[in-house]
């Protein structure tokens, strides 16, 4: 078993599954020569040709646009969009055409194609290149939405996600990129798309986390543990399809409940679910649900942005003010 950072573990699975399957195919801006901007690509232009992985125009209503052709005809595209704040260009791509080609079709057609992007802050990227935009696409019913929090999971849900007959949005936080490695199978394995990951079990609080905020989330937890307070930390990997029953289960048993996302925090993906918790476990609450997440502005500049994101001191201030109920 090699130990892989995420951005290797994401290159070798799209390289498995291209050596098993002859119609996928990657396109994007720089995925070619330079191997993609954080180099999830390298590679895969000189082992499968420029037939299977091809550079294109600037122009992401142009890549989508194309797959979607492509994905309806038989092909299995894997296309990327260098940053998601640059996912505005085919949203009419993706939420119009992509997310409704089964349902318009009544079944004849289906559309398997992945969205790869990078996202999230951190990293101090300019302007349109850490959005969190997740949410705009759970709203979007016929797209999945994947986002992985370490190299194991973004393997096994990248495999899924390539063999699935609809089209995936597969978001990489760009934080975890190169954060740590870990022990990751040589062979290709899958992990079932909609099923959570509980990170940390407990029975104080649950906290409920996707992405870059999950092992923000466990830091926190394995620290609160110290001080007495037993935290479950659950990874959602999955928004669309997402494990409902793991999250009741959990919230069931703590009876409090805090959600951490990147993204702003009106109409954030948390949302969905602390109303979905309120719909199906009310009762079981002990307090209202917490939700730490971005800021309502645009992305701030570099210089203040770790003040922007969920962090670990305002982790700690929710559960505390959950405890005190």
């Amino acid at each position: 078993m090699a130990e892989l950072t995420m951005i290797e573990a994401i290159n070798e699975a799209m390289r498995q599954e291209m050596e098993r399957d002859p119609r996928i195919i990657v396109l994007g801006e720089d995925v070619g020569e330079n191997g993609g901007v954080f180099r999830a690509t390298d590679g895969l232009l000189a082992q499968f040709g420029e037939g299977r992985v091809f550079d294109t125009p600037l122009a992401e209503s142009g890549i989508i646009g194309t797959s979607i052709g492509l994905a309806i005809n038989g092909m299995r595209p894997i296309a990327e969009i260098q940053f998601l704040g640059f996912v505005y260009q085919a949203m009419d791509q993706l939420a119009a055409q992509a997310a409704r080609i089964r349902f318009r079709s009544a079944g004849r057609f289906s559309c398997p194609i992945v969205v790869r992007s990078p996202y999230g802050g951190g990293v101090r990227t300019p302007e349109l290149h850490s959005d969190a935009l997740e949410a705009l696409f759970t709203h979007s019913p016929g797209l999945k939405v994947v986002m992985p929090s370490n190299p194991y999971d973004a393997k096994g849900l990248l495999i899924s996600a390539i063999r699935d007959e609809d089209p995936v949005l597969f978001l990489e936080p760009m934080k975890l990129y190169r954060a740590f490695r870990m022990e990751v199978p040589e062979e290709p394995y899958t992990i079932p798309l909609g099923q959570a990951r509980v990170v940390k079990e407990g029975d104080d609080v649950t906290i409920i986390a996707w992405g870059a905020t999950v092992p923000l989330a466990a830091k926190v937890a394995a620290e609160m543990q110290a001080k007495g307070v037993n935290a479950e930390v659950i990874d959602l990997r999955c928004l669309q399809p997402l494990d409902i029953d793991t999250i009741i289960t959990s919230v069931e048993k703590t009876g409090r409940v805090m959600i951490v996302h990147e993204a702003v925090k009106t109409g954030g993906f948390g949302a969905e679910v602390a109303a979905l918790i309120s719909e199906r476990a009310l009762f079981a609450l002990s307090a209202p649900i917490v939700r730490i997440a971005g800021y309502d502005t645009p992305y701030p500049v570099p210089s203040v942005e770790d003040d922007w994101l969920p962090n670990a001191e305002r982790i700690v201030e929710g559960i505390e003010t959950l405890l005190r109920y």
